[in-house]
């Protein structure tokens, strides 16, 4: 949970920088994969990640300035990565305007239950690497390259000319 907001703006903002990054990296021929019909496609991933942003802290009282969480995913990836963007920036903007450290312990209604607020931006950071997670599994798979997220890439790794980890 996270106690101060200093805390949590430097953390989300490397984990909206590294999402960025993943984005950036697959083009609009490559965004409709779906290798499953039970696996979202990469689409409906950055989108998911896209909109949460402003769903889930929507739910928490502040306003992010971001698409409905109903609204149907864009077909350009160019135009997620901004959309995106401006919405973390609104989170880090809003959670620093609207909330104090010690406004984090304070309880609000989420999903039925009550959380704390220092929660839900530690959900919300987990819940992003967690689908980002998906997201570069099916880079991977697609032979899409995938950036470092918390240490070099395998694709990284070969350019650096050192031996690539089994």
């Amino acid at each position: 949970m996270f106690r101060t907001i200093n805390d949590f703006t430097r953390a989300f903002q490397y984990e909206y920088e590294t999402t960025l990054k993943v984005f950036k990296n697959i083009d609009n021929e490559t965004l409709n994969l779906k290798p499953h019909d039970k696996i979202r496609s990469m689409q409906r991933l950055v989108w998911h990640i896209t909109i949460t942003l402003g769903e889930m802290l929507g739910k928490a009282g502040l306003k992010i300035d971001c698409p409905d969480e109903h609204s149907e995913p864009l077909k350009d990836i160019h135009e997620i990565c901004d959309i995106y963007e401006k919405a973390a920036k609104s989170v880090l903007e809003q959670v620093e305007k609207n909330w104090n450290d010690e406004s984090l312990t304070e309880e609000v209604e989420m999903y039925g239950e009550k959380w704390h607020r220092g929660i839900i931006l530690t959900v919300l950071i987990k819940h992003e690497a967690h689908h980002r997670g998906q997201l570069t599994t099916l880079m991977r798979l697609n032979g899409i390259a995938v950036p470092g997220v918390y240490g070099p890439s395998r694709e990284e790794w070969a350019i650096w000319n050192l031996p690539t980890p089994e």
